[in-house]
């Protein structure tokens, strides 16, 4: 396996996972993204980075993006160089919009452009790795394939399947000033839950299926969830507090991933200046309110 390019940029979106029931399966990619450019250099490598986490992580080989680019090049047997890297960040770290997943995965797509085999680091293979640096997929998989996704994990390694979200569906992401650890966030799950529960969760989480790919009207009953959100109010009581109201006043309002922030899906004939309004008012002061479109490109190499 040989580098055939010296340069390349990928742009990766934000996500979403769980999306209420849908407990470390279920993850959307939605209209927020990170932008890296990478070139292979003879020197030592070093990172650049604008936009959020700029002056806080590292600016060398443990830059998670250089730590996931020098894993792939490792799966497919290729040399490796040093790297110089500028990352445009929109993606808000620690706040359950998968920005590690973001960072991987852009890594990742950009060893498959630099090499002359890259069907040898096909999306499997792309997940596969993604999955080893996360832990599991929910987050990996929407950010590589765009859309809604649903991801597992079997004896074969990580997988996962996209669903045909419609386009009307559009999300309103309220993001906190406050981070919080996904490590942190899952300390407060309990080993086990009702059974009622899981019944719930299982009957809720085919509805949100049905909810994001033919039926919008059922994204409230789609997304109500008795898993995990309640257990995380300890560390991120605002957030759910908010969910809360919105889910009182019929939004389909959900934790967004880890957390802290809060993702409310509707479709677009429900959307607007006044509903955003609303939103941004039953969610109380203190939040940055952003409308995004479903992302439905998912990681993309970009035209140099």
């Amino acid at each position: 396996m040989r580098l055939i390019a010296d340069c390349t940029a990928v742009r990766v979106p934000a996500t979403s996972a769980n999306l209420g029931p849908g407990f470390d399966a279920f993850g959307l990619a939605l209209g927020l993204h990170d932008r890296v450019e990478v070139r292979a250099v003879a020197g030592s490598t070093s990172v650049h980075v604008t936009g959020e986490g700029a002056g806080e992580v590292p600016g060398g080989e443990d830059h998670l993006v250089v730590r996931a680019i020098r894993a792939g090049l490792e799966y497919v047997g290729a040399p490796q160089a040093g790297l110089e890297l500028r990352c445009t960040n929109a993606i808000p770290h620690g706040r359950g919009l998968g920005s590690s997943a973001a960072a991987v995965v852009a890594g990742l797509l950009a060893a498959r452009a630099l090499v002359s085999e890259p069907e040898a680091l096909d999306d499997v293979a792309i997940l596969g790795l993604a999955t080893e640096f996360e832990g599991h997929p929910d987050n990996a998989a929407p950010a590589l394939l765009g859309g809604a996704t649903i991801a597992w994990i079997d004896a074969e390694g990580a997988r996962a399947a996209r669903l045909p979200v419609l386009h009307e569906i559009s999300a309103v992401v309220l993001v906190p000033q406050a981070r919080l650890s996904t490590t942190k966030a899952r300390a407060t799950l309990p080993g086990h839950v009702p059974h009622r529960d899981a019944a719930h969760g299982v009957g809720r989480a085919g509805l949100l299926a049905l909810a994001l790919t033919a039926r919008p009207d059922l994204l409230l009953p789609g997304t109500e969830d008795r898993l995990h959100q309640s257990y995380r109010a300890s560390v991120m009581p605002e957030s759910v507090a908010a969910v809360e109201r919105l889910r009182e006043h019929g939004y389909a309002a959900v934790i967004s991933g880890a957390g802290p922030s809060v993702l409310v899906l509707h479709s677009r004939a429900s959307s607007g200046p006044a509903a955003r309004a609303e939103i941004a008012d039953l969610a109380g002061a203190g939040w940055r309110v952003r409308e995004r479109p479903i992302d439905l490109d998912g990681a993309r190499v970009l035209e140099s």
